[in-house]
Order: C-alpha cells, then sequence, then structure tokens
C-alpha cells in the first residue's frame, strides 16, 4: 500500500530494536579483569512491523500491556527514536507528553522550566510569556512558581507537564498515561481539555490501561502486544481484545504456577 499523504499520521512497517548486552563491564578494572571477554547480545523487537493510519483531527488510542511497545512507538512518533526499517511520517508539529519530568530541569524553578520547554515545543520567547499564567493556572500550581522542580511531587510535575504540552498549538499531541498520575479533580480537567481539542480538530494520540477513556474519548485504537499490532478499530472492540490478552495471560501465569 503506498503512504497516504492526506492523514496526520502514517505508519508503515516500522521495526525498532534495541540490542541487550548479556554482560556489562562499566569500569576500566573491570575491563582489565576480563580483557578477552567477548560481548554479547540479546535483541529485543520493541516494534516489529507496525502498520496504521491516523486521520487528522482524529483521536486514537493506543493500548497494550506492559511491554508491548506504545512508549517505544510513542517515541518513534515525535523523533526522539530513529526507526530500523519501514515508514514514518507525522504531518505537523509534534507536542509530546511522553515520560514524567522529560524536558525538565530538577535544578530550575517551574517558571523557568515553563519558559524553557514552551521553546523548545516550538513557541516564541514572547509568546511562552504570554502563556505563562494560562499554563501555571490549567496546573493549579500558582503558588509554587518559584520552588525548583525537584521538590515537586510527581503529580504536581506531572500537571505542569501536561498544561504545557496543551499550549504549544502543535497539530499532534502525544499523551502516555497522563490520566494515572493526576488527582480525581485534574483528570476531569483533562477530559475537558481533550473534548475542547477534538472539537478545535486537534490530532490526539493517548497511550493508556484504562478502557474507560479508551472507549469514552477515542474515534479509534490499535492494540499492541510483544511489538506487534493485534487489532486496530472501533474503540469498544479494542477494549474486548485488550482484555482478551490480560485475561489469556493471567491463565497462561496460573498455569505456570499450578505446575510448579
Amino acid at each position: 500500500m503506498a503512504p497516504s499523504e492526506s492523514g496526520a499520521i502514517d505508519v508503515r512497517g516500522v521495526t525498532k530494536t534495541f540490542r541487550l548486552p548479556h554482560r556489562k563491564y562499566s569500569t576500566l578494572k573491570e575491563r582489565a579483569l576480563h580483557p578477552l571477554a567477548t560481548s554479547t547480545y540479546e535483541t529485543l523487537h520493541a516494534l516489529d512491523g507496525v502498520s496504521f493510519e491516523v486521520g487528522a483531527g482524529e483521536f486514537f488510542g493506543i493500548v497494550g500491556r506492559n511491554g508491548s511497545g506504545k512508549r517505544t512507538l510513542l517515541k518513534c512518533l515525535s523523533g526522539i527514536y530513529a526507526i530500523d526499517e519501514g515508514y514514518l511520517r507525522v504531518n505537523g508539529r509534534v507536542s509530546p507528553f511522553i515520560e514524567l519530568g522529560v524536558g525538565f530541569n530538577p535544578d530550575l524553578t517551574a517558571r523557568d522550566n515553563v519558559i524553557v520547554n514552551a521553546i523548545m515545543l516550538g513557541l516564541t520567547r514572547k509568546q511562552a510569556h504570554q502563556r505563562f499564567d494560562e499554563i501555571i493556572a490549567f496546573a493549579e500550581l500558582e503558588d509554587f512558581i518559584d520552588l525548583n522542580l525537584k521538590n515537586y511531587s510527581s503529580g504536581m510535575a506531572a500537571r505542569l507537564g501536561f498544561a504545557v504540552a496543551i499550549q504549544v498549538d502543535a497539530d499532534v499531541l502525544l499523551v502516555d498515561e497522563v490520566l494515572a498520575v493526576g488527582d480525581a479533580s485534574f483528570q476531569r480537567k483533562c477530559f475537558e481539555q481533550f473534548d475542547r481539542m477534538k472539537r478545535a480538530g486537534r490530532t490526539i494520540l493517548l497511550v493508556t490501561h484504562d478502557m474507560g477513556v479508551i472507549e469514552r474519548l477515542c474515534d479509534r485504537a490499535l492494540v499492541l502486544e510483544l511489538g506487534n499490532v493485534v487489532d486496530v478499530g472501533e474503540p469498544s472492540r479494542i477494549a474486548r481484545r485488550y482484555e482478551e490478552l490480560n485475561s489469556r495471560s493471567a491463565a497462561v501465569g496460573s498455569s505456570e504456577v499450578a505446575a510448579t
């Protein structure tokens, strides 16, 4: 199938592998004691021929058990990882919220981190300063703007990172488990913001383990398992496939325990 040029995201046969060393010598002393040791590796296929498309303005969910390749996929889409094989195109500016604290300097204040990150994500310095108050208000951190980020809780840092990500006028927003680290009030604000972004025609990719979120927000979804696409389609169907994978894994685990 020829690559599409009209949608927001086009992924064709994308493969990403990592080499995991079996034994690693990290000091000069260890290397001196084992001069003839050879390095051997295990190859991990984090993504193995992944293909899917996301239309402009679509809210698209990505689900899968731990280790299925979800975060690796988002990192490839955001340009953090280069792919080994295949074709990948993202049409427009991308705003990633993939890992808690990535891009933040813990020794800087929230004020400084907001400005630096907003600029890194594409805003001008003037725009970053103009939107600063709105970012802090959304994150509900008005009393902590001059506190160094290393003193923030994980929930506070998540709120700040998400508030920056949604303010940069990106065409495509990549979000990984943002609803898992906030309290109930912040989760409601996220739902409301997602609804506004959907109405505005923004393209959103959301990774989550919460099937209720998938069925409530997404137009379509994809389920990954061991780096492979199991299914792509209507959210309720994808939720059922995900639960089937979990049930199958639990059954296998119970059988192995019973056999020991």
